[in-house]
Formats: C-alpha cells, sequence, structure tokens
C-alpha cells in the first residue's frame, strides 16, 4: 500500500517519548524514496501516453501517485524536520558535547546540522552581556525568589554588590544576596560562600 512505510517513520516518532532520539531510520527512509521515484516514473510514463495517445482513463491513476507522492513528501519531511527539534533539545539540555548514545542515534547530516546549531548559538551568546558573554543555556527556570541566603565561610571585608550597596563580609555571617550577586564572578572568591537557602541558583 503506498504510503504506508512513510506513514510508519511517522509513527515510530510518535512512540518514542518526548525528549528522546529514536535511532534514524535509514533503511526505511530509503524505501520510501524508492517508493516516491518509482510513483514518479509511473507517472511520468502515463503522462506520455495521455499526451499522444489521448488515454484519458490513465488520468485518475495519474491523480491518485501525484497525492501519494504528495503524502510521501509530508511524511518524511515531519520525520525529518521533528528530528532536527529533538536535536535543538538535546543542545539546551546536554550542552555541546553529547553523549555518545545519543550521537550513535544521529545521521552523519544530523551531527553536521547539530554542530552548526551549536556553534551559531555559542556565537551569538558571545554577543550578549558585554565582554563576557552570556550563556543562556543556564538557569532555565526562574528563581523563586529575587534573594538567597548566603553564608560567608572566611573573613573578607566590606564588598560592593552590583547594586552599589556594601556589605561586610565576616566569617559565618548570612545576608540576603541577589542571584547575580551569588555567582562567583560576582562575589570574591577568597571570600567562599555557600548557599543557605534554596529558591534561587547556588552559590560559589
Amino acid at each position: 500500500m503506498f504510503c504506508e512505510k512513510a506513514m510508519e517513520l511517522v509513527r515510530e516518532l510518535h512512540r518514542a517519548p518526548e525528549g528522546q532520539l529514536p535511532a534514524f531510520n535509514e533503511d526505511g527512509l530509503r524505501q520510501v524514496l524508492e517508493e516516491m521515484k518509482a510513483l514518479y516514473e509511473q507517472n511520468q510514463s502515463d503522462v506520455n501516453e495521455v499526451k499522444s495517445g489521448g488515454q484519458s482513463d490513465l488520468i485518475p491513476t495519474i491523480k491518485f501517485r501525484h497525492c501519494s507522492l504528495l503524502r510521501n513528501r509530508r511524511c518524511t519531511v515531519a520525520y525529518l524536520y521533528d528530528r532536527l527539534l529533538r536535536i535543538r533539545a538535546l543542545r539546551w539540555e546536554y550542552g555541546s558535547v553529547l553523549p555518545n548514545a545519543l550521537r550513535f542515534h544521529m545521521s552523519a547530516e544530523e551531527m553536521e546540522w547539530f554542530n552548526h546549531y551549536k556553534k551559531s548559538l555559542a556565537t551569538y551568546m558571545r554577543s550578549l552581556g558585554g565582554d563576557g558573554g552570556l550563556d543562556i543555556t543556564q538557569d532555565m527556570k526562574p528563581p523563586k525568589s529575587l534573594y538567597i541566603e548566603v553564608r560567608c565561610l572566611k573573613d573578607y571585608g566590606e564588598f560592593e554588590v552590583d547594586d552599589g550597596t556594601s556589605v561586610l563580609l565576616k566569617k559565618n555571617s548570612q545576608d540576603p544576596a541577589g542571584s547575580s550577586d551569588s555567582q562567583e564572578q560576582s562575589y570574591p572568591h577568597k571570600a567562599r560562600q555557600e548557599k543557605t537557602a534554596s529558591p534561587a541558583p547556588s552559590c560559589v
């Protein structure tokens, strides 16, 4: 039956849980392309017969094959596009280096697409947030609170945070800090901070 192999590609992805990437079905895709080639060649032959001999009874068959070609194309594009969406999501979940098990499920063309995507994303992130760039793949979920409690593990002295206010960092003192202030690049590394509440991203 026409289009059955193409439909099976779509069903295969539908059965796979969201966020998972099944192995690339190269054999199934090849069979679909071979069917499309056969349908096209048969249509070309019948079209020539209609033009030369006026066999109008072939027109319904030609239209049927043409509809089958279009359906095969839609299923194939849907299969490949859905896989690219899943591969794109893997970059945000796993980072720029994928586990070998996932790489094994990707075709060579998909691996090439992933490499281009991660390079484009890295270029975009470097263009954000000044000279240091901004990693937009971190802290994907918003914090429940704008502030967290941090405890100073060593005496440091006075330190100015991003909003211009100053805090006195003394050993065992606890102070509220914004989530951006509690990152390693903001709070001094020598003072060594630890998080005492969990709503916001972890401190150094």
